[in-house]
């Protein structure tokens, strides 16, 4: 089987119907209004992702609180936005009925900006720090979970990505670090407890069988006592936790995961595509495979970093450039079984029509990320952000942007 064919081949998620092998990656782009509503510069984006007929999209980390959160204009899913994102997701839907969209429900913790918002955390890291929780505050945030839940499919969402990725809240109760004592605090056993209690209570107020629900992971997070690592200040790595929490997550109704590593404070180099280590894809690769070996083989699996691989013109070495593009490493990946869908992050942004353009044969028109890291400059400075080397718009974005703050000697956030 070609490439073409491997990659544009249908897929079940759970009930669901995937009309391909191509996932949107839920990419923050800091372009709502001032309640936390979708924009006509939001909808611009995700028109152009439904053109591009990616099977599945997964909407950018959508925060289910305006207390703690990382963007200033950051989506937002409370009862306030229940008509905006209804009207938004009914345009989606009428430019492309085919393509699913999940929910990335997410609460930035230790990772909120305290300019603009509260930062809190489970127990202080070195360099971050924020108010500490109480079990009441958390159980309240649950509540906000369920209810963002509910929200999303009263507006005719597909499902929802319940984050436990990059540092944020869910990667913050399910890391070693957490060694609080308290409900989700200490134990293995209790700090899985708090993703089994919210997915639980998710897929019990939701109440349908065709309501997709999975969870974008970060693997290994990077850092001494991340998630995946041996013990609350151990460097080492160690998969025994999150592997033991999907398949647990499998058990109680998941039906898809996101494979991700790294962490946005400590260990960016592993969730982006950067232009001087493309080979870090390749780990990627290795923990999708990871995954995949313990769940049940109707369980999605998709991988993450495709970015780099480009096209047949790439920064990797020792590999045919033939079988190292984005396209054949993708295919490659699938018919191994190693994952089941190819993510892409960046190179949604460079050309969101890529799927589109392998469908009608036009791949010499794609447009490759150049791995410039500009967009993620505009994301550090809470601008809009998208293609800055494609999309005039966002050029222009960033020009003004320089000329306003200068320029970032170190990328973090």
């Amino acid at each position: 089987m070609g490439y073409k064919e491997t990659l544009l081949n249908p897929i079940k998620i759970g009930n669901r119907e995937c009309k391909n092998r191509f996932f949107a990656q839920p990419m923050e782009c800091v372009d709502s209004d001032e309640e936390g509503n979708p924009t006509d510069l939001t909808y611009q984006r995700y028109e152009k992702l439904y053109q591009g007929g990616f099977g599945l999209v997964d909407l950018e980390a959508i925060t289910v609180t305006n207390e703690s959160r990382a963007r200033k204009t950051q989506l937002e899913i409370m009862p306030r936005n229940e008509k905006p994102l209804k009207n938004f997701i009914r345009r989606l839907k009428e430019v492309n009925p085919d393509t699913l969209i999940v929910f990335q429900l997410t609460h930035s913790g230790e990772i909120s900006e305290p300019d603009f918002s509260r930062r809190v955390c489970v127990k202080p890291m070195y360099g971050i720090g924020g108010d500490i929780l109480s079990e009441e505050e958390v159980e309240h945030i649950m509540d906000q979970f369920v209810l963002a839940s509910q929200i999303a499919h009263e507006v005719g969402a597909d499902g929802i990505d319940m984050k436990l990725c990059h540092g944020y809240l869910g990667s913050q109760i399910i890391r070693p670090f957490n060694d609080r004592d308290w409900k989700y605090g200490g134990s293995w056993e209790r700090r899985a407890q708090w993703a089994y209690d919210l997915q639980e209570r998710i897929m019990k107020a939701v109440n349908d069988k065709n309501f997709l629900i999975g969870s974008k992971m970060s693997m290994w997070e990077g850092h001494p006592g991340g998630f995946g690592s041996a013990g609350p200040e151990s460097p080492l790595m160690d998969m025994t936790e999150p592997l033991d929490l999907i398949k647990g997550l499998e058990e109680r109704g998941a039906s898809y995961f996101i494979e991700s590593l790294g962490n946005v404070h400590s260990a960016m180099n592993y969730m982006e595509a950067l232009s001087d280590a493309p080979e870090l894809s390749y780990l990627h690769i290795y923990f999708s495979d990871m995954m995949k070996k313990v769940l049940k083989p109707e369980t999605v699996v998709i991988g993450s970093h495709f970015s780099p691989f480009r096209g047949k013109k790439n920064k990797l070495l020792s590999v045919d450039p033939e079988k190292s593009s984005l396209f054949a490493m993708g295919a490659h990946c699938i018919e191994e079984g190693i994952m089941d869908m190819v993510g892409l992050g960046r190179q949604s942004f460079a050309d969101p029509l890529t799927p589109l353009k392998l469908m009608e044969g036009r791949e010499d028109e794609i447009k490759y990320c150049t791995q410039c890291m500009n967009c993620e400059e505009l994301m550090i400075r809470q601008q809009p952000v998208g293609c800055v080397a494609f999309n005039k718009i966002y050029t222009e974005k960033f020009v003004e942007t320089r000329k306003k703050f200068g320029k970032l000697s170190e990328l973090h956030t």
